[in-house]
């Protein structure tokens, strides 16, 4: 395996944050909440966030007390470039909020951003985590609306040109989990999957389209060229106790899926099976926490049929589109799948209102017809960045990052909440 190329980046970042408005005054009958919110006082009370800031630009009185049943909201904008999408700018927004006691359930939250960039492409995300009461199910959502382009590469690893075969399309995403708590952390369920690429065709140079990577891929396997369409059920199992999934500091995650797309349901085009296999470990390195080291690793295996070219295993085809910092989305694409990243997370101000990561990553895909394995090669990432604390309550982080890959690869990133 090659060795990590060794980057630091600094990068001084402003930004401008929508935050929470103060909470009226509670009444005697708000025992218990009162109760709760002192608590989470405690727990934040050392720390400042950009609403804090305001407040005290403002000359408003700083805010101690916190009302659970309030929604913590925070906003921010999208600030990135790759060579695949130019400049990109949006607004993205997190709201966090608890469906039952904080004592006992955990946090809930809904991500949401608008994006366009200089070449012509737009995209509408949502992303959903929903905790019942008591934490007895969760909820999540993956709902993507994208009118954009994708610089496309051959199967396997040994693929790291820094550029690709444009082609344009219209993707829709729609993923809908549900889960019911079976013990403490422990959860299984199923979903419904629905991917469609449509309208797909050359950026330009209409006369090297057949040569493109997803034209040959497509007509080698039957697939139609203008719209590929994946749907189905999937069988998940979750354990997680992890003490927030916005910005955790400490606990595990280990995930496991089987989805079944079939040809013909929802319009799919071809039939096809995949497993995932995902683990996070979050590991303090000081004992109040500020300081701690996360771990990412994850397999994605289409372990039978054939996927449309979109669908196959790929550089940030996670949840939130967060893996292989350093590459463009869908750099490296196979049959099968598999990521580990590292990252530091440490506090540049006691009181959290300033933060950094440094990160290091590898991929690594298979061409089945090409003859590559998994393994057979690596496509390293690292990069570094800084954070801005918005809301203290959810632990919600603005991310400013810088990722580096080789053969002139690179990515810059501005984005809500943490990358895992």
């Amino acid at each position: 395996m090659r060795g990590f190329i060794g980057l630091a980046v600094l990068i001084i970042a402003a930004s401008r944050a929508m935050a929470q408005t103060s909470q009226p005054a509670w009444t005697a009958s708000d025992a218990l909440s009162a109760a709760v919110a002192n608590q989470q006082s405690a727990d934040t009370g050392d720390m400042v966030d950009v609403g804090d800031l305001i407040r005290k630009i403002r000359k408003k009185p700083a805010q101690t007390e916190f009302d659970y049943r309030k929604p913590m909201r925070a906003i921010a904008p999208v600030i990135g470039a790759k060579p695949s999408s130019g400049v990109i700018v949006g607004v993205a927004g997190n709201v966090g909020f608890f469906r039952g006691d904080p004592e006992t359930t955990r946090i809930s939250s809904s991500v949401a951003s608008v994006t366009f960039t200089s070449k012509k492409q737009a995209g509408i995300n949502v992303h959903t985590m929903m905790f019942g009461r008591d934490d007895r199910w969760l909820l999540e959502l993956d709902h993507r609306f994208q009118w954009t382009s994708q610089e496309t590469f051959g199967l396997g690893t040994a693929t790291a040109a820094p550029e690709g075969e444009v082609v344009r399309f219209d993707f829709y995403r729609l993923h809908q989990l549900a889960y019911l708590q079976v013990r403490p952390n422990f959860y299984a369920g199923g979903g419904l999957h629905f991917d469609s690429h449509t309208d797909v065709h050359a950026d330009n140079a209409e006369d090297q389209w057949p040569q493109s990577p997803y034209y040959q891929y497509s007509v080698a396997n039957g697939l139609p060229l203008d719209t590929q369409i994946s749907a189905g059920p999937s069988i998940e199992i979750l354990w997680d106790s992890r003490d927030s999934f916005i910005n955790p500091s400490h606990g595990w995650l280990a995930r496991a899926n089987y989805r079944a797309l079939f040809d013909g349901f929802l319009g799919g085009d071809s039939s096809w099976e995949k497993v995932n296999l995902e683990l996070r470990t979050y590991t303090p390195l000081s004992s109040d926490r500020r300081h701690k080291l996360a771990v990412w690793a994850y397999t994605d295996l289409v372990v039978d049929g054939v996927a449309p070219y979109f669908d196959l295993p790929s550089t940030a085809s996670d949840s939130y589109g967060r893996s292989g910092r350093g590459y463009a989305e869908g750099h490296f694409r196979g049959e099968k799948l598999a990521f580990i990243e590292v990252e530091y997370r440490g506090a540049l101000m006691r009181n959290n209102l300033l933060g950094m990561v440094a990160f290091a990553n590898t991929t690594t895909t298979s061409n089945r017809q090409g003859g590559e394995q998994l393994s057979d090669h690596f496509a390293p990432g690292v990069g570094a960045g800084l954070r801005v604390l918005l809301n203290k309550r959810s632990r919600t982080n603005l991310a400013f990052d810088v990722g580096f890959g080789e053969k002139g690869n690179r990515g810059v990133y501005l984005v809500v909440q943490e990358a895992f």
